[in-house]
């Protein structure tokens, strides 16, 4: 059994290891009493705040018709998240939102995957609504997470994968979780054992087996993610899982897979034969 802490690594190449305030508020709209125009045309002037709702409002309707009529494929995804931003920022164009965070996070996936500060550096997006776009990420996850529970994950692989994608695919930094499984290989427990560095994560393979034992698992999936965005496994990489491997077999414990993830895709150890 190891004794030290192993670490993921890259190599020469590729390194690895494993609102703004909003101007006016309700009452501009309702209160107060109306002034005196000051020109002969303003009596018909809209004031500035209405005229800017009109300027949106009729698009969010025509924005929720087309999904309610056509459903989610009509739509693009900046659309998508308009829809979202409309109840989250209910007095501004979002449009233009929409797209910044789509534009700076690469998906719609990207944005939900973005840490909030960094949401926060777009501009119209402000403390209350990141933390409600992490909110919205989080019951995704769990969502995902759900499926896995009462089932043989071995046999329900693709949701195995979403989750951990979800979970891990846009973290900046890396993160080692283990999956730790019953005598049925159904879901015990889902923990993150390490988070790291841009391109390295501190294993402990002596940690990994002991909380194995602590749940009576008897077999594990490991995971990782590359924050890099290419999941191809480096030497350490591989070394470590099989130092794991080697640490758990001795206690009758499975070591199933050891899956990469990344941006936007995914690496078995297994399925390349390596382990």
């Amino acid at each position: 059994m190891a004794k030290g802490p192993v670490s993921t690594s890259s190599d020469d190449e590729m390194p690895f290891e494993t609102q703004e305030p909003i101007a006016a508020d309700e009452r501009s709209f309702f209160g107060g009493r109306p002034q005196k125009p000051s020109a002969p045309n303003a009596r018909t002037a809209l004031p500035a705040s209405l005229a800017g709702h009109e300027h949106y409002h009729g698009h969010r309707e025509r924005l929720r018709d087309r999904f309610r009529e056509l459903g989610d494929t009509a739509l693009a995804d900046y659309e998508i998240l308009e829809l979202l931003l409309f109840r989250l920022i209910p007095r501004r164009d979002t449009k233009p939102i929409a797209k910044a965070l789509i534009e700076r996070f690469g998906s719609l996936s990207g944005v939900f995957g973005a840490p909030a500060a960094l949401l926060t550096e777009v501009k119209g997006v402000g403390e209350a609504v990141a933390l409600d776009l992490k909110l919205i990420s989080t019951v995704a996850h769990r969502t995902l997470k759900s499926e896995l529970r009462s089932k043989q994950v071995l046999s329900s692989w693709s949701s195995v994968i979403q989750y951990c994608h979800a979970a891990m695919a846009h973290e900046t930094r890396e993160q080692f979780r283990i999956l730790f499984l019953d005598k049925r290989n159904v879901l015990i427990a889902d923990e993150v054992q390490g988070r790291g560095t841009v391109d390295h994560t501190p294993v402990y393979p002596r940690e990994v087996v002991k909380r194995a034992l602590e749940l009576s698992a008897t077999a594990m999936i490991l995971v990782h993610n590359h924050p890099s965005g290419d999941p191809t496994p480096s030497r350490a990489d591989i070394d470590m899982t099989k130092v794991i491997i080697d640490a758990a077999k001795a206690l009758d414990i499975t070591v199933h897979d050891h899956v990469i993830i990344g941006r936007d895709g995914h690496v078995s150890l297994k399925g390349l034969k390596l382990i």
